[in-house]
């Protein structure tokens, strides 16, 4: 089992910033993949950046150049730093974090509860 505590979403005019964090703790014996998704009414679940465990990220085009995925490996923990927010970044934010339990076991995805972040423009 492994659990995923966020933090950081909120209220934000446009052109603001936010920075999310997602801790993971529990039964991990190595963490693949961490990333950030997002749903806004009406849409999909969409990537918005995920970074993995060789420190390799991958960004959706609409966040390039703004939001930054980063990783502290000693706390288990994803950062998604977004600056020049804007109306259509509204939506709620998940975390998604792929681990192993064991040497032997298989690979295994966890979803955060999600925190909102709202353009209040």
């Amino acid at each position: 089992q492994v659990q995923l505590v966020e933090s950081g979403g909120g209220l934000v005019q446009s052109g603001g910033s936010l920075r999310l964090s997602c801790a993971a703790s529990g039964s991990i014996f190595s963490i693949h993949v961490m990333g950030w998704y997002r749903q806004a009414p009406g849409n999909q679940r969409e990537l918005v950046a995920d970074i993995r465990s060789g420190g390799s990220s991958n960004y959706a085009d609409s966040v390039k150049g703004r939001f930054t995925i980063s990783r502290d490996t000693a706390k288990d923990t994803v950062y998604l730093q977004m600056n020049s927010l804007k109306a259509e970044d509204t939506a709620v934010y998940y975390c998604n974090v792929g681990v192993k339990y064991s040497r032997d076991s298989g690979f295994f995805t966890t979803w955060g509860q999600g925190t909102q972040v709202t353009d209040s423009s």
